[in-house]
């Protein structure tokens, strides 16, 4: 056996204790497909920025079948890893990466797929997530799209490397696949700040879209199933999982404010917004749109582009907040809190979506609940 081989099956020994993985047909998939075809070079964290990594040795594949996420590109630059590779470290930020195998694992079983279906995968990245679509029910019917070209000639020769041979396309993925034929199921593994009509109106009536949410606080998966058009409804689901945005649904940054304050005392800790585990942390981010968090020194801060922002900090066992702007963004949180609370406490699942072209909103408990609009907040 293989080293990779056997780091390959403890990769889906790993994906089991998780409790993400229950699917035999996915097993095999996490067993069969090689992933470091998909990853000879990589970025790893450095006291500088982002070093460069490639294959040739145990510790390049010992992290490729990690259950860790693996960088591929920093500001949508191909080139910044040969500058890694020979000057050193570098700065940036993450444009596209292989996800983590857990979250694959989610997402492609949530997509619950059958025999003889027809998938689009939105965000092609290395080609790892389209190689396991392959083996579980053959190239022909596997489409993926990405934006970056570079990317995409990339993925389609390694995915013919070990033999598959989907169709591929470069091209924006909010516009869906160019082919003009209709989906059982779509797929997006990078988050989006709205359904693009593009996806419902591609995807067969009663079929699945599986994605995750663009937004800065309580983002998460959601599952959506596509009616006449571009219409659908969905759930927000249970397990959660974040994804780099799409490129066309990226927040610009929003710069955290300098200075003097003056502080106040909360109840609240930060960890109610900060912590993924956070149950209120999705129902903040319904009245918090737009808003982002950053740290600064010993404080956290919520910054929104309208120049509200607010800043978080813990002295002992007690908590102080400081804002300014248009807005009192902690009093937002403070007020959303008591809601929730008055509501029984709703974790993620106990939301769904409306979907009807650009008009889509989040509700609660049903659609003639309590909504808000899905769209969390400014894009680029």
């Amino acid at each position: 056996m293989s080293n990779a081989t056997r780091l390959r099956r403890r990769l889906v020994e790993h994906l089991l204790a998780e409790g993400v993985l229950h699917d035999a047909r996915w097993m095999t998939a996490f067993r069969s497909v090689p992933r470091h075809v998909f990853l000879p070079r990589f970025f790893v964290p450095a006291a500088n920025g982002w070093a460069a990594v490639e294959s040739g040795d145990d510790e390049w594949l010992r992290r490729v079948y990690s259950p860790d996420v693996l960088v591929v590109q920093l500001d949508d630059d191909s080139g910044l890893w040969e500058r890694a590779r020979y000057l050193g470290a570098q700065p940036g930020t993450p444009t596209s990466s292989s996800s983590q195998p857990s979250i694959m694992a989610i997402m492609l079983e949530e997509l619950r797929v059958a025999d003889g279906h027809r998938v689009l995968e939105i965000g092609t990245g290395t080609g790892y997530n389209t190689a396991l679509l392959c083996h579980r029910l053959g190239s022909g019917l596997v489409y993926t799209v990405d934006i970056d070209p570079d990317l995409v000639d990339a993925a389609r020769k390694r995915l013919a490397e070990i033999g598959y041979a989907p169709s591929c396309a470069a091209a924006d993925g909010a516009e869906g696949f160019p082919a003009g034929v209709l989906y059982d199921r779509v797929l997006c593994t990078c988050s989006v700040s709205s359904i693009p009509p593009a996806w419902l109106a591609q995807t067969m009536p009663g079929g699945l879209i599986v994605t995750t949410l663009n937004r800065p606080i309580g983002g998460g998966l959601v599952r959506i199933v596509a009616g006449e058009g571009a219409t659908g409804h969905g759930r927000v689901l249970a397990r959660d999982g974040r994804f780099m945005p799409l490129r066309a649904h990226r927040f610009k940054p929003s710069k955290a404010l300098e200075g003097d304050v003056s502080w106040r005392p909360t109840r609240l800790p930060m960890g109610v917004l900060t912590e993924v585990r956070s149950r209120f942390e999705f129902f903040a981010g319904l009245h918090l749109p737009g808003v982002t968090a950053a740290r600064t020194g010993q404080s956290t801060t919520l910054v929104h582009p309208d120049g509200s922002w607010m800043r978080h900090r813990q002295r002992g066992s007690e908590f102080e907040v400081a804002e300014g702007g248009p807005r009192r963004l902690w009093e937002i949180v403070e007020a959303a809190h008591e809601d929730w609370l008055g509501l029984g406490e709703p974790g993620r699942d106990r939301f769904g979506l409306s979907l009807d072209g650009e008009d889509q909103v989040i509700w609660l408990d049903s659609p003639d609940g309590r909504t808000w609009p899905l769209r969390a907040g400014p894009r680029t």
